[in-house]
């Protein structure tokens, strides 16, 4: 017989070893060897009252209220869990609106003049693209540089780099730096 988990049949085995029935009965019904039942009974604490393998008083329960019982119980576990990961999350709201609260200024001092924007154009300009994952491949037809397919809904490669361009390539120990050849001339096609 192969080895199997008896853990879906959970229910139904503590159902017929509280009716009394024995070990080699209930591994007859669920086709597994009697010391796979002893084993599974050992692990789940199912032994019986009397401690052997006789009949044991036959009463009948409803295994439905143990669940339910069950069910309940890791219920309220997750919802006080939740109510406490809300809290802290409350509480850490709270402390960051008064940290800002505290850092704005009162109605009677200037407020700090604002940052001026930048200029368009230039090496200063980054844009908050994300980093994307790409792989320089040394093929056997020559060398390539293949990107993630999301780049296309970079906004900067959509403006600046979508189709065909030439490129300037540098290579240094720790990067590969890739520029548009020739300057800026056809930004406007």
């Amino acid at each position: 017989m192969s080895r199997r988990s008896l853990r879906p049949q959970l229910n139904q085995i503590r159902g017929w070893v509280r009716q009394g029935r024995t070990d080699a009965w209930i591994a007859h019904q669920l086709e597994v060897t009697v010391q796979q039942i002893q084993a599974f009974k050992r692990e789940q604490g199912l032994e019986e009252p009397d401690g052997d393998n006789g009949p044991a008083v036959v009463e009948e329960v409803d295994l439905r209220a143990e669940d339910d019982a069950a069910i309940a119980a890791e219920l309220e576990a997750e919802a006080a869990r939740r109510a406490e990961e809300e809290a802290k999350a409350a509480e850490e709201a709270a402390k960051r609106a008064a940290e800002e609260e505290a850092a704005a200024p009162d109605e009677d001092e200037k407020p700090a003049p604002r940052r001026r924007a930048p200029r368009r154009g230039g090496r200063g300009r980054r844009r908050g693209s994300e980093a994307l994952e790409g792989t320089f491949d040394h093929g056997e037809e020559g060398y390539g540089l293949w990107l993630d397919p999301a780049v296309e809904d970079d906004p900067v490669y959509a403006e600046h780099w979508a189709g065909h361009r030439p490129v300037e390539v540098t290579i240094e120990e720790d990067q590969i730096v890739i520029r548009r050849a020739g300057g800026d001339e056809d930004d406007d096609g």
